[in-house]
Protein backbone atom coordinates (compact mmCIF):
# COMPACT_ATOMS: atom_id res chain seq x y z
CA UNK A 1 0.00 0.00 0.00
CA UNK A 2 1.23 3.50 -0.79
CA UNK A 3 1.50 6.00 2.04
CA UNK A 4 -1.72 7.74 3.02
CA UNK A 5 -1.01 11.27 4.21
CA UNK A 6 -3.92 12.40 6.37
CA UNK A 7 -3.41 16.14 6.54
CA UNK A 8 -1.29 19.16 5.69
CA UNK A 9 1.68 20.30 7.71
CA UNK A 10 2.55 23.96 8.27
CA UNK A 11 5.03 23.81 5.39
CA UNK A 12 2.20 22.73 3.04
CA UNK A 13 0.11 25.82 3.75
CA UNK A 14 0.21 29.03 1.77
CA UNK A 15 -2.10 31.79 0.56
CA UNK A 16 -3.25 32.37 -2.99
CA UNK A 17 -0.69 35.16 -3.36
CA UNK A 18 2.05 32.52 -3.38
CA UNK A 19 3.59 31.48 -6.67
CA UNK A 20 2.67 27.85 -7.25
CA UNK A 21 5.10 26.26 -9.67
CA UNK A 22 3.35 23.22 -11.07
CA UNK A 23 5.08 19.83 -10.95
CA UNK A 24 2.30 17.39 -11.75
CA UNK A 25 2.11 13.95 -13.27
CA UNK A 26 0.15 13.42 -16.47
CA UNK A 27 -3.16 12.53 -14.80
CA UNK A 28 -2.90 15.21 -12.13
CA UNK A 29 -2.24 17.84 -14.80
CA UNK A 30 -5.78 17.38 -16.10
CA UNK A 31 -7.12 19.06 -12.93
CA UNK A 32 -6.00 22.39 -14.41
CA UNK A 33 -8.55 22.22 -17.25
CA UNK A 34 -11.72 22.45 -15.11
CA UNK A 35 -10.01 25.01 -12.87
CA UNK A 36 -9.37 27.23 -15.87
CA UNK A 37 -12.91 26.69 -17.15
CA UNK A 38 -14.41 27.85 -13.85
CA UNK A 39 -12.07 30.84 -13.76
CA UNK A 40 -12.93 31.89 -17.30
CA UNK A 41 -16.66 31.78 -16.60
CA UNK A 42 -16.18 33.74 -13.39
CA UNK A 43 -14.13 36.38 -15.20
CA UNK A 44 -16.88 36.78 -17.78
CA UNK A 45 -19.51 37.07 -15.06
CA UNK A 46 -21.39 33.97 -16.25
CA UNK A 47 -23.82 32.55 -13.70
CA UNK A 48 -23.28 28.84 -14.30
CA UNK A 49 -20.89 28.63 -11.33
CA UNK A 50 -19.96 31.22 -8.72
CA UNK A 51 -16.25 30.56 -8.23
CA UNK A 52 -14.13 33.68 -7.70
CA UNK A 53 -11.54 31.51 -5.94
CA UNK A 54 -10.78 29.82 -9.25
CA UNK A 55 -9.72 33.19 -10.68
CA UNK A 56 -7.33 33.69 -7.76
CA UNK A 57 -5.86 30.22 -8.18
CA UNK A 58 -5.21 30.62 -11.91
CA UNK A 59 -3.45 33.91 -11.19
CA UNK A 60 -1.33 32.31 -8.45
CA UNK A 61 -0.20 29.16 -10.28
CA UNK A 62 2.80 29.20 -12.60
CA UNK A 63 1.40 27.30 -15.58
CA UNK A 64 0.73 28.05 -19.24
CA UNK A 65 -3.08 28.13 -19.07
CA UNK A 66 -3.16 29.86 -22.47
CA UNK A 67 -2.95 26.43 -24.11
CA UNK A 68 -6.60 25.96 -23.10
CA UNK A 69 -7.87 29.31 -24.36
CA UNK A 70 -11.05 29.10 -26.41
CA UNK A 71 -11.66 25.38 -25.89
CA UNK A 72 -15.36 24.41 -25.91
CA UNK A 73 -14.54 21.87 -23.20
CA UNK A 74 -13.93 24.68 -20.71
CA UNK A 75 -17.65 25.37 -20.57
CA UNK A 76 -18.35 21.63 -20.67
CA UNK A 77 -16.15 21.05 -17.62
CA UNK A 78 -17.91 23.80 -15.65
CA UNK A 79 -21.27 22.46 -16.84
CA UNK A 80 -20.35 19.03 -15.48
CA UNK A 81 -19.24 20.54 -12.17
CA UNK A 82 -22.54 22.41 -11.88
CA UNK A 83 -24.44 19.11 -12.22
CA UNK A 84 -22.30 17.47 -9.54
CA UNK A 85 -22.81 20.53 -7.31
CA UNK A 86 -26.56 20.17 -7.78
CA UNK A 87 -26.49 16.52 -6.79
CA UNK A 88 -24.28 17.18 -3.76
CA UNK A 89 -26.55 20.00 -2.58
CA UNK A 90 -29.62 17.80 -2.91
CA UNK A 91 -27.87 15.03 -0.97
CA UNK A 92 -26.78 17.44 1.78
CA UNK A 93 -30.35 18.73 2.06
CA UNK A 94 -31.35 15.17 2.98
CA UNK A 95 -28.20 14.25 4.95
CA UNK A 96 -26.69 17.42 6.48
CA UNK A 97 -24.58 15.35 8.91
CA UNK A 98 -23.36 12.84 6.32
CA UNK A 99 -19.89 12.49 4.80
CA UNK A 100 -18.87 13.62 1.32
CA UNK A 101 -15.72 12.03 -0.10
CA UNK A 102 -14.26 13.95 -3.04
CA UNK A 103 -12.18 11.45 -5.03
CA UNK A 104 -9.65 13.29 -7.19
CA UNK A 105 -10.58 16.67 -5.73
CA UNK A 106 -7.90 18.54 -7.69
CA UNK A 107 -8.35 22.27 -7.13
CA UNK A 108 -12.11 22.04 -6.90
CA UNK A 109 -13.83 24.48 -4.53
CA UNK A 110 -17.04 22.50 -4.01
CA UNK A 111 -16.67 22.70 -0.22
CA UNK A 112 -16.64 26.50 -0.45
CA UNK A 113 -19.53 26.57 -2.92
CA UNK A 114 -22.06 24.19 -1.40
CA UNK A 115 -21.14 22.97 2.10
CA UNK A 116 -22.78 25.87 3.97
CA UNK A 117 -21.85 24.33 7.31
CA UNK A 118 -23.14 20.88 6.37
CA UNK A 119 -21.48 17.49 6.27
CA UNK A 120 -18.05 16.09 6.98
CA UNK A 121 -15.71 16.21 3.99
CA UNK A 122 -12.75 14.11 2.92
CA UNK A 123 -10.82 15.46 -0.08
CA UNK A 124 -8.63 12.84 -1.75
CA UNK A 125 -6.09 13.14 -4.53
CA UNK A 126 -2.75 11.81 -5.70
CA UNK A 127 0.24 13.08 -3.72
CA UNK A 128 1.43 15.43 -6.48
CA UNK A 129 -2.01 16.98 -6.89
CA UNK A 130 -2.50 17.23 -3.14
CA UNK A 131 0.88 18.91 -2.65
CA UNK A 132 -0.29 21.67 -5.00
CA UNK A 133 -3.73 21.87 -3.38
CA UNK A 134 -2.26 22.29 0.09
CA UNK A 135 -0.57 25.51 -0.96
CA UNK A 136 -4.00 27.10 -1.21
CA UNK A 137 -6.40 25.12 1.00
CA UNK A 138 -6.25 24.06 4.64
CA UNK A 139 -8.14 21.49 6.68
CA UNK A 140 -10.64 22.52 9.33
CA UNK A 141 -12.86 20.77 11.85
CA UNK A 142 -15.12 19.37 9.12
CA UNK A 143 -12.67 19.01 6.26
CA UNK A 144 -9.71 16.65 5.89
CA UNK A 145 -7.33 16.35 2.97
CA UNK A 146 -5.77 12.99 2.12
CA UNK A 147 -2.85 12.40 -0.26
CA UNK A 148 -3.32 8.92 -1.72
CA UNK A 149 -4.31 7.01 -4.82
CA UNK A 150 -7.92 5.93 -5.10
CA UNK A 151 -6.47 2.44 -5.60
CA UNK A 152 -5.12 2.47 -2.01
CA UNK A 153 -7.21 1.13 0.86
CA UNK A 154 -6.41 3.43 3.79
CA UNK A 155 -8.51 6.37 2.61
CA UNK A 156 -11.65 4.24 2.67
CA UNK A 157 -10.99 3.40 6.32
CA UNK A 158 -10.71 7.13 7.03
CA UNK A 159 -14.09 7.66 5.38
CA UNK A 160 -15.62 4.92 7.51
CA UNK A 161 -14.21 6.51 10.65
CA UNK A 162 -15.96 9.86 10.09
CA UNK A 163 -19.17 8.65 11.69
CA UNK A 164 -22.27 6.56 11.12
CA UNK A 165 -22.84 7.84 7.60
CA UNK A 166 -24.41 8.03 5.14
CA UNK A 167 -21.68 8.60 2.55
CA UNK A 168 -21.59 10.28 -0.83
CA UNK A 169 -18.53 9.60 -3.00
CA UNK A 170 -17.95 12.14 -5.77
CA UNK A 171 -15.57 11.06 -8.56
CA UNK A 172 -15.61 13.87 -11.11
CA UNK A 173 -13.32 13.35 -14.12
CA UNK A 174 -11.44 10.60 -12.28
CA UNK A 175 -12.55 7.05 -13.04
CA UNK A 176 -11.95 7.40 -16.77
CA UNK A 177 -8.18 7.45 -16.16
CA UNK A 178 -8.31 3.97 -14.60
CA UNK A 179 -8.55 0.60 -16.31
CA UNK A 180 -11.97 -1.07 -16.30
CA UNK A 181 -10.91 -3.64 -13.68
CA UNK A 182 -9.65 -0.82 -11.45
CA UNK A 183 -12.93 1.08 -11.77
CA UNK A 184 -14.87 -2.04 -10.87
CA UNK A 185 -12.55 -2.68 -7.92
CA UNK A 186 -12.87 0.86 -6.52
CA UNK A 187 -16.66 0.82 -6.69
CA UNK A 188 -16.88 -2.71 -5.32
CA UNK A 189 -14.60 -1.85 -2.37
CA UNK A 190 -16.87 1.07 -1.52
CA UNK A 191 -19.85 -1.26 -1.80
CA UNK A 192 -18.25 -3.80 0.55
CA UNK A 193 -16.86 -1.36 3.10
CA UNK A 194 -19.74 1.13 3.24
CA UNK A 195 -22.83 -0.57 1.78
CA UNK A 196 -25.64 1.73 0.79
CA UNK A 197 -23.31 4.56 -0.18
CA UNK A 198 -24.12 6.90 -3.05
CA UNK A 199 -21.55 7.43 -5.81
CA UNK A 200 -21.56 10.26 -8.37
CA UNK A 201 -19.24 9.74 -11.35
CA UNK A 202 -18.89 10.47 -15.05
CA UNK A 203 -18.22 8.04 -17.87
CA UNK A 204 -17.15 8.13 -21.51
CA UNK A 205 -18.42 5.72 -24.14
CA UNK A 206 -16.65 4.34 -27.19
CA UNK A 207 -16.61 7.74 -28.94
CA UNK A 208 -13.78 8.89 -26.69
CA UNK A 209 -11.78 5.71 -27.34
CA UNK A 210 -11.75 6.55 -31.03
CA UNK A 211 -11.44 10.34 -30.83
CA UNK A 212 -9.46 11.45 -27.80
CA UNK A 213 -6.34 12.23 -29.81
CA UNK A 214 -8.37 14.96 -31.55
CA UNK A 215 -10.46 15.97 -28.52
CA UNK A 216 -10.04 19.71 -27.93
CA UNK A 217 -8.86 19.38 -24.31
CA UNK A 218 -7.38 15.88 -24.14
CA UNK A 219 -5.13 16.64 -27.10
CA UNK A 220 -3.49 19.38 -24.97
CA UNK A 221 -2.32 16.99 -22.22
CA UNK A 222 -0.59 13.62 -22.19
CA UNK A 223 -3.03 11.66 -19.98
CA UNK A 224 -5.50 9.42 -21.79
CA UNK A 225 -8.90 7.99 -20.93
CA UNK A 226 -8.65 4.23 -20.34
CA UNK A 227 -12.12 3.23 -19.15
CA UNK A 228 -14.99 3.38 -21.63
CA UNK A 229 -18.56 2.56 -20.68
CA UNK A 230 -21.50 3.03 -23.03
CA UNK A 231 -24.01 1.57 -20.56
CA UNK A 232 -23.34 2.57 -16.92
CA UNK A 233 -26.12 0.23 -15.78
CA UNK A 234 -23.84 -2.66 -16.78
CA UNK A 235 -21.76 -1.94 -13.67
CA UNK A 236 -24.39 -3.95 -11.82
CA UNK A 237 -22.43 -7.02 -12.93
CA UNK A 238 -18.98 -6.40 -11.40
CA UNK A 239 -20.06 -4.10 -8.53
CA UNK A 240 -22.01 -5.49 -5.60
CA UNK A 241 -25.44 -3.97 -5.12
CA UNK A 242 -24.96 -1.42 -7.92
CA UNK A 243 -28.19 0.47 -8.63
CA UNK A 244 -28.11 3.25 -11.23
CA UNK A 245 -30.35 6.00 -9.86
CA UNK A 246 -29.76 8.61 -12.55
CA UNK A 247 -27.69 8.84 -15.74
CA UNK A 248 -27.82 11.99 -17.85
CA UNK A 249 -26.00 13.67 -20.67
CA UNK A 250 -24.98 17.29 -20.17
CA UNK A 251 -27.91 18.41 -22.31
CA UNK A 252 -30.23 16.49 -19.94
CA UNK A 253 -28.90 18.23 -16.83
CA UNK A 254 -31.33 19.38 -14.14
CA UNK A 255 -33.33 22.39 -15.28
CA UNK A 256 -31.79 24.53 -12.54
CA UNK A 257 -28.40 23.98 -14.22
CA UNK A 258 -29.60 24.44 -17.80
CA UNK A 259 -31.16 27.78 -16.85
CA UNK A 260 -27.74 29.11 -15.82
CA UNK A 261 -25.92 28.19 -19.04
CA UNK A 262 -24.28 31.08 -20.91
CA UNK A 263 -26.72 32.40 -23.51
CA UNK A 264 -24.51 31.43 -26.46
CA UNK A 265 -24.28 27.84 -25.19
CA UNK A 266 -27.99 27.60 -24.38
CA UNK A 267 -28.76 28.64 -27.95
CA UNK A 268 -26.89 25.59 -29.26
CA UNK A 269 -28.69 23.02 -27.06
CA UNK A 270 -30.84 21.56 -29.89
CA UNK A 271 -27.73 20.88 -31.99
CA UNK A 272 -25.70 19.61 -29.03
CA UNK A 273 -28.34 16.98 -28.26
CA UNK A 274 -27.39 15.13 -31.46
CA UNK A 275 -23.59 15.50 -31.23
CA UNK A 276 -21.84 12.10 -30.94
CA UNK A 277 -19.43 13.49 -28.33
CA UNK A 278 -22.29 14.71 -26.14
CA UNK A 279 -24.22 11.48 -26.60
CA UNK A 280 -21.18 9.43 -25.50
CA UNK A 281 -20.60 11.27 -22.22
CA UNK A 282 -22.73 10.63 -19.12
CA UNK A 283 -23.00 11.86 -15.55
CA UNK A 284 -24.15 9.12 -13.22
CA UNK A 285 -25.60 8.77 -9.75
CA UNK A 286 -25.79 5.30 -8.21
CA UNK A 287 -26.01 3.47 -4.91
CA UNK A 288 -23.69 0.56 -4.20
CA UNK A 289 -23.66 -2.37 -1.81
CA UNK A 290 -27.35 -2.25 -0.94
CA UNK A 291 -28.85 -5.58 0.03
Amino acid sequence: MRRTDEGPTDSDRAGTDAVGVVALGSVAETLLIPLYGRAELARRGEGLLADPRAVELVAAIDYDFARFDGLPSLVGAAWRTAVFDHWVEEWLDRHPAGTIVEIGVGLNTRYERVAAGRGRWIELDLPDAMALRRRYFVDDERRRSVAASVLDDGWLDLAADTGPGPWLFVAEAVLGFLDADEVHGVLDRIAGRLPGSTVAFDSWGAWMRENQEEHDAMSKVSARVRWFCDEPADLAGPVRGFDLVESVRLTEAPQAVLERLPADVAATLPALRTEPQVLSYRLNLATVGAA
